[in-house]
């Protein structure tokens, strides 16, 4: 359904950042690995759970989830290793099974993974430490089927062309903790939801050490037993709320939050102007009348998230002064830079970024998002904008973000979901849809 945006009104009030979703969803995979029960508490309502919800079902565990966001898993079937093409190919992070089924039930046999368009994202590292740890892996009609009698502790190195993976640290890490003798995982991730997986892991009795460095010790386990887990907070959904306030001129408090993890993108906006303040599990961002422009380098953490890139471009798309902007995780990820010019935003493609020259104001436009992180860049551009703005492909939204709509109207934002009819949108949905196919293509040239 489209999402309708009333913008210009400056936001103000508190709201509850939700579980992360990825920390959720390689947390919910490794409870592949567990012999017992495993309760996760604050799983966010999101159509990405839900389809690895429908994977690990596939794969012979009960899941059973409340409206309280607990999740329990339970596996019947400890025989099932075939997570088919039908659900794995709308979601890469499904792939994160393939470490698991592996270790705990020697074998796996796993679609080519899908996601979202934002560029080449090889899942080459993932192979090569899973082979490291001895298993057999080939490509047959589009699945990857792996062998192993047991898997036994190695030396692996997860550099890859830019820097570490998340998801192949998530999957070689589940490896490896039922991996006979000891496995050293250099360049691993050291993302927060990297250490939570490797949290949970050791509450089902998994032996590991240096969470959160580039060196990560795994000595192997010969069973995991159960576990009850809290998921961590959503530090991109924390930020991208966060940035709707400084956006809008507006005052808002995100709680229940993890500060240290936001640390960097934090920095951004103070440079921009942004007033922060900061307790304990709380932060606070106001906006400010003239934004400076900034440099803006998307990079692994502990620096700028990628997922926060094509956010705090909006940022600087009201800054005064040109600020740039480059992803060197996801190079081509700009889709959203063609639907942000339609709000009057000046902002120019450049051969590793973008260069933006800060506008005094965003008017309302007919968008459509192509990708997750820029459904939200392009939510945020629509609150800032004066007029009526109108957000189709919101099905991305809905991947990654619990309830924002609604989230923004506790703010003071006027947001709400319409059928197309009753939005006015029938006779331009299809010619919206084939602008956007081109604008698409033209981004990323």
């Amino acid at each position: 359904m489209p999402l309708l945006i009333d913008g210009g009104i400056p936001l103000h009030g508190t709201v509850t950042a939700a579980g992360s979703k990825n920390a959720a969803l390689p947390i919910m995979a490794a409870s592949i690995l567990a012999t017992g029960p495993v309760t996760l508490r604050r799983v966010p309502h999101l159509t990405d759970v839900a389809t690895l919800e429908r994977v690990l079902r596939e794969l012979g565990l009960a899941a059973h989830r409340s409206v309280d966001g607990t999740l329990r898993l339970t596996a019947i079937d400890s025989t099932r290793c075939r997570a088919s093409r039908r659900w794995v190919s709308q979601m890469r992070a499904s792939f994160c099974v393939l470490g698991p089924l592996l270790a705990r039930r020697r074998k796996a046999i796993v679609a080519v993974p899908g996601g979202c368009a934002i560029g080449a994202r090889p899942i080459d590292l993932h192979l090569r430490g899973l082979a490291a740890l001895g298993a057999d892996i080939r490509v047959t009609n589009g699945y990857y089927v792996a062998r192993a009698r047991r898997l036994r502790g190695a030396t692996i190195d997860l550099t890859g062309p830019r820097g570490t993976t998340v998801t192949g640290t998530a999957n070689v890490m589940s490896a490896a903790v039922l991996a006979r003798g000891r496995t050293v995982i250099s360049s691993a991730a050291r993302e927060p939801e990297i250490v939570d997986l490797g949290r949970f892991l050791i509450t089902l009795g998994a032996r590991i050490a240096g969470l959160g460095t580039s060196t990560i010790e795994i000595l192997g386990v010969e069973s995991l037993g159960s576990a009850d887990h809290t998921i961590i907070p959503d530090r991109i959904e924390a930020a991208t709320l966060l940035l709707a306030g400084a956006v809008t001129r507006g005052s808002v408090t995100v709680e229940r939050v993890v500060p240290e993890h936001l640390d960097a993108v934090l920095g951004v906006m103070d440079a921009a102007g942004v007033a922060i303040e900061v307790g304990s599990d709380w932060i606070r961002a106001s906006g400010c009348h003239y934004l400076r422009p900034v440099t803006i380098d998307a990079l692994p953490y502990p620096a700028i998230p990628t997922d926060v890139q094509a956010q705090l471009t909006v940022l600087t798309t009201l800054a005064r002064g040109t600020s740039t902007v480059r992803d060197r995780v996801f190079p081509e990820r700009f889709a959203h830079v063609q639907q942000l010019r339609r709000f009057g935003a000046d902002v120019e493609r450049t051969a590793d970024g973008v260069v933006v020259r800060g506008v005094s104001k965003l008017v309302g436009a007919n968008v459509r998002a192509t990708d997750l992180r820029a459904s939200a860049a392009l939510v945020l551009a629509g609150v800032a904008a004066r007029g009526r703005t109108t957000v189709l492909g919101t099905s991305h939204l809905s991947r990654g973000y619990d309830g924002i709509d609604s989230k923004l109207r506790a703010l003071g934002g006027r947001v709400e979901y319409r059928t197309c009819l009753a939005a006015g949108l029938a006779p331009r949905v299809a010619s919206d849809a084939a602008n956007s196919t081109a604008d698409l293509l033209a981004a990323t040239e």
